[in-house]
């Protein structure tokens, strides 16, 4: 699906009556609300850098993005609309929007740790080739995920510091992670031409 098929498929949710599973527990559903504010916030207001413009206008070979999420992912609502923001500067960028818990199921070929953390992205060349996979988090926000689930902090607990952690770092090592990703694509494939 395209992004604005999953802002649909989201908006629906939060639209519903009665929703259907998991949507259908106060819990998801409320925390799915929150979700789309995030996410909105980020799309009205997160900034994208000079050098990320740059390396996304450096790329002449089409690329395909797969970006697997769902709208109760708490870390998808800070991570998506920068992924979409990114990849809406290069019309070389086509980008498929897939559900985690539906088919085709891609997320089990990219598990993180052996689970199936999102939300993923994975950039393919136009044959189909993986050139780079990135998630379900930012390294540092990762680390703190670690650790607080280490120290088995309860649910609450986790979302609070992420939450936090996301809002302070105002998407900058998202930025700074797809930066490093995309200019290593496009020194392969300059250095494949030379």
């Amino acid at each position: 699906m395209n992004f604005q098929t999953y802002l649909n498929y989201f908006e629906d949710i939060l639209s519903q009556e009665n929703p259907t599973h998991p949507y259908d527990n106060p819990d998801y559903f409320n925390y799915t609300k929150l979700n789309w504010s995030r996410m909105n916030r980020w799309l009205k207001h997160g900034v994208l850098t000079t050098e990320i413009k740059e390396a996304v206008s450096r790329i002449t070979t089409p690329q395909n993005w797969m970006i697997i999420t769902e709208p109760w992912c708490g870390d998808a609502s800070h991570v998506v609309p920068f992924l979409q923001m990114i990849s809406s500067l290069n019309p070389l960028i086509k980008v498929d929007y897939e559900l985690r818990d539906q088919e085709p199921f891609h997320i089990n070929d990219y598990l993180t740790n052996g689970g199936k953390a999102i939300p993923k992205l994975i950039i393919r060349d136009e044959k189909g080739e993986d050139l780079a996979t990135w998630g379900p988090r930012p390294v540092d926000c990762q680390v703190l995920y670690s650790r607080l689930t280490a120290e088995k902090a309860d649910f609450e607990t986790v979302k609070i510091a992420l939450q936090k952690w996301y809002n302070e770092n105002q998407g900058k090592d998202i930025l700074d992670e797809i930066l490093q990703i995309l200019n290593s694509i496009n020194q392969k494939q300059i250095d494949a031409v030379i």
